[in-house]
């Protein structure tokens, strides 16, 4: 989306990477000088002739390094300072003000409203280029951080052999499925999926290529499934899938799909070929429990069919009937 016809935008270099400045400034002349200071000590400059714009631009694109004059028309920078800090933003944006002269009551007023940082006009090139490479090594900083504790949220819900989601992860993103499902009378359906025999490969292979069979499993699995569902394992050689907007007859087709994909797959280990089956159990939302349904229900329910899965011969599927139309 552009920006409305009223406002010129300039952007020099490229559009991309952390090292970018937004340049707020009224006055045409500085706003170019600003800019060619800023592009000359390897920034990226992106300029707007007042708050208003400004923020009209950080909708669209990621300015996470601000420098703004403060007395300007429309939106000074006063109230740029608050908008920004008013704005729910999983980054942070570094503002620094830059003022008519050293007031101590502008430079309160400015930090207050939300500024890190206060230069008095007229600067030195070297100092402004001093001050914004502070502010770029604190966004650094902070994106370091931020992917730090993002990928530690993601290992918290993650399994460490497989790759697909966790028990943890199941029990408690399913009761939200679910509680959606129901709220807005949406199909939902799981899959509950156990490897036929599994054992019997450990025993036979050892613990290692178990675990590099799992890890295959899962891969195939994956590749049955829409992007909307999405797989847990649920323990051991036991894994469920939940499928979302899913009525339980059309889960029996992914289901199949499922049983195909690793009847079909072929493995290999120390010279030797061998193949494997899986077991699989189908429920979901039905008149017998939509108004009752819990995660745990759900996951029990898949779990009794599997084991008629299981009972009945293996390598099939099971779905639960009771009561589901």
């Amino acid at each position: 989306m552009n920006a409305p016809a009223q406002h010129a935008v300039t952007i020099h270099a490229s559009d991309s990477g952390i090292k970018r400045v937004l340049v707020v400034e009224d006055d045409a002349i500085q706003r170019a000088a600003l800019a060619a200071t800023l592009t000359h000590g390897g920034f990226d400059v992106v300029t707007a002739s007042d708050g208003q714009q400004a923020l009209e631009l950080m909708q669209h694109q990621e300015l996470q390094l601000v420098l703004t004059d403060w007395d300007m028309p429309n939106l000074d920078g006063h109230g740029l300072c608050r908008a920004i800090r008013r704005t729910a933003s999983s980054r942070y944006t570094y503002i620094i003000v830059l003022g008519a002269r050293e007031d101590v009551g502008n430079v309160v007023r400015g930090l207050q409203s939300g500024a890190d940082d206060y230069i008095s006009k007229p600067c030195a090139e070297s100092e402004l280029l001093a001050r914004l490479n502070t502010g770029l090594r604190l966004l650094e900083l902070e994106r370091s951080l931020r992917h730090a504790y993002e990928e530690n949220q993601r290992l918290c819900v993650i399994d460490a052999l497989t790759g697909a989601y966790n028990r943890r992860y199941l029990e408690e993103q399913l009761a939200l499925e679910l509680a959606r499902a129901i709220r807005y009378k949406h199909a939902l359906s799981i899959l509950m999926c156990d490897i036929d025999h599994f054992k019997s490969i450990n025993d036979t292979y050892g613990h290692q290529c178990g675990d590099e069979v799992l890890i295959k499993c899962v891969e195939e699995l994956n590749k049955c499934l829409r992007k909307s569902d999405w797989m847990a394992r649920y323990g051991g050689e036991e894994f469920i899938m939940v499928l979302p907007e899913t009525a339980p007859e059309d889960a029996m087709v992914v289901a199949e799909r499922c049983r195909l994909a690793l009847e079909n797959t072929i493995f290999n280990q120390r010279g030797k070929t061998f193949s494997l089956t899986a077991s699989l159990g189908v429920t979901g939302l039905g008149d017998h429990n939509a108004d009752s349904a819990t995660a745990i229900n759900l996951i029990g329910e898949a779990d009794a069919a599997l084991y008629d899965s299981k009972k009945n011969g293996r390598n099939r599927i099971t779905m639960q009937r009771a009561g589901i139309v």
